[in-house]
């Protein structure tokens, strides 16, 4: 007994029991953001019902200009407005990445246990009665399906699977002839776009590296499914950085790894010139992914190891509610 609590004095957060983890993770989620969702049925997104409920005769004064339903105004001559229906029970469908670059980290969390912070962070605040979420996670094996249940059961069951899962595939055991690659983004947002049947939300959680072009010009191959699946639902994409895939210290001579490819390369960081080429190239892959994301209408949420995710969780909320509740006139105005 006394060399389990040494050996447990002050464990990270892969060093921790999957139990231990859950509850520290739940109890940051419900203590820093239960405050921020209004209503039993608001989501991470908030807004309107999607549901069409028909029209009804425009209210100066009180109805938004954006809610005018054009054609019944034409056929009528009156104005109207669109009317929907709340969705009162909300299906949340999760893609996680657990690809070979979602492995690194250098600092307190790497990109991976990150990544399961965010989906504990989805879960407890989509959780509500009636209310299901399910997921899909690419791993070096393939797709792994977790069906759309309802409780908190079945969000724990998942987030233990998640912490659970092997890391990825090492370079020296990347697949041969006759041996399946493993699954591409791309891959797991298809698969995604036919399950997820009935409107709800989408998130998305990945470092979208994958099969992400050289030429900023040229979209990525998963930026066209993404648009498929907002054409139908609301998709927040949780973008997972890490401070070093953004710069390089000055430590003299390292050996850089490709976690996907398993090619290794050795740089000088005491190059100045060197370190400003590679936070540049930085800036412009991380642009790159931003602009794809936007074009693929998905809201964007950043996050990185080295800062606290609860927050910028918060704050991302916060924004999303300023922007659903701003009147139609200021939105423009801001978007311009």
């Amino acid at each position: 007994m006394r060399r389990a609590s040494v050996a447990s004095a002050d464990p990270g957060l892969a060093e921790l029991a999957p139990d231990q983890r859950l509850r520290r993770l739940e109890l940051t989620v419900t203590r820093r953001l239960n405050g921020l969702l209004h209503g039993q049925y608001r989501g991470l997104l908030p807004g309107p019902g999607s549901e069409p409920a028909g029209s009804r005769e425009y209210r100066p004064g009180e109805d938004e200009v954006r809610r005018m339903d054009w054609a019944v105004t034409a056929r009528t001559t009156v104005p109207h407005v669109r009317q929907v229906d709340a969705d009162r029970e909300l299906t949340t469908w999760l893609l996680v990445d657990g690809s070979a670059s979602m492995e690194f980290g250098t600092a307190e969390l790497d990109k991976r246990e990150l990544a399961v912070a965010a989906v504990a962070a989805v879960g407890f605040l989509t959780a509500g009665v009636g209310n299901r979420l399910g997921a899909q996670v690419l791993g070096a094996d393939g797709v792994r399906r977790f069906p759309a249940r309802s409780g908190r059961t079945h969000l724990l069951g998942l987030l233990r699977a998640l912490l659970a899962a092997p890391r990825g595939t090492a370079p020296t055991d990347r697949p041969g002839p006759g041996r399946s690659a493993p699954p591409e983004l791309v891959d797991g947002l298809d698969a995604l776009h036919r399950v997820a049947n009935r409107r709800g939300l989408v998130v998305v959680v990945s470092d979208f590296l994958d099969g992400l072009p050289d030429d900023p010009d040229q979209p990525p191959p998963w930026e066209r499914t993404m648009r498929r699946l907002a054409a139908r639902h609301q998709v927040l994409a949780i973008e997972v950085t890490d401070p070093r895939e953004l710069e390089l210290p000055d430590v003299g001579i390292i050996t850089l790894v490709d976690p996907e490819t398993g090619h290794h390369r050795e740089v000088c960081t005491s190059d100045r010139g060197l370190r400003e080429r590679y936070a540049a190239a930085a800036v412009a892959q991380r642009d790159q992914v931003r602009q794809a994301l936007h074009r693929g209408g998905a809201s964007h949420l950043a996050l990185r190891t080295d800062r606290d995710w609860s927050a910028d969780i918060v704050r991302h909320v916060h924004a999303q509610r300023r922007l659903a509740a701003a009147p139609a006139g200021s939105a423009r105005g801001g978007a311009a």
